[in-house]
C-alpha cells in the first residue's frame, strides 16, 4: 500500500521556507507510530530539511540532481537511496508492504495518481505559506475516518487526523 501522510492547513498549507509552520506533538508521534520499520520517499528538500535522518526507517531520496549525495554517517547511510523519479523510487520499495510518501508538495503531486491512502492531518487555522498539499478530489477519495484532536497546552491549533482511501 502505497500512503500520502502530510500535515496541511484549512488552505492546504504545508510549510514556509522548507519549514514546518506549527508545531503540534502529537502529529510528529503519529507521524513516527505510522512511519517508524517501514521505506518513506521525500524530495530532496525534505530530505534536507532533517536535522538527521528518521530512525528506524528507510529514506528514498527523490533529486534531479544526478550527482546528489546526502549528509549523513556511515550507519545512517545504509538507509539512504537516491534516485532520480518517483517510478524509481516506488520501484526501490517494491519489496515493501507498506510505504508511505512524507513530501514535499512537488512530490505530493506526483504521487496523488499512484496513492492507495492518504493520512492527513488537518489543522484548523491558515497560515502564510510558499508550499501546498494537492487538492483532494473527491472522485477519486472518500474519507474513510476522522478523529479530532483540540487545543491544548501543548497544541496552539486545533486539527483532525483523516484517512482518505482511493475510491
Amino acid at each position: 500500500m502505497i500512503t500520502i501522510i502530510a500535515a496541511a492547513g484549512q488552505k492546504n498549507e504545508l510549510g514556509k521556507d522548507n519549514d514546518l509552520i506549527w508545531h503540534l506533538p502529537d502529529d510528529f508521534k503519529r507521524f513516527k507510530s505510522l512511519t517508524t520499520g517501514h521505506y518513506i520517499i521525500m524530495g530532496r528538500k525534505t530530505f534536507e530539511s532533517f536535522p538527521k535522518p528518521l530512525p528506524n526507517r528507510t529514506h528514498i531520496i527523490i533529486t534531479r540532481d544526478k550527482t546528489y549525495l546526502p549528509k549523513g554517517t556511515t550507519d545512517q547511510e545504509k538507509n539512504i537511496i537516491v534516485v532520480h523519479s518517483l517510478d524509481q523510487a516506488l520501484v526501490k520499495a517494491a519489496t515493501q508492504e507498506t510505504i508511505f510518501i512524507i513530501g514535499g508538495g512537488e512530490i505530493y503531486n506526483l504521487s496523488m495518481e499512484v496513492a492507495d491512502r492518504i493520512e492527513l492531518t488537518r489543522v484548523h487555522s491558515t497560515f502564510e505559506a510558499d508550499t501546498f498539499f494537492p487538492e483532494i478530489n473527491t472522485s477519486h477519495w472518500q474519507k474513510t475516518s476522522e478523529t479530532p484532536h483540540g487545543i491544548d497546552e501543548k497544541h496552539l491549533h486545533a486539527f483532525t487526523y483523516e484517512t482518505w482511501d482511493r475510491i
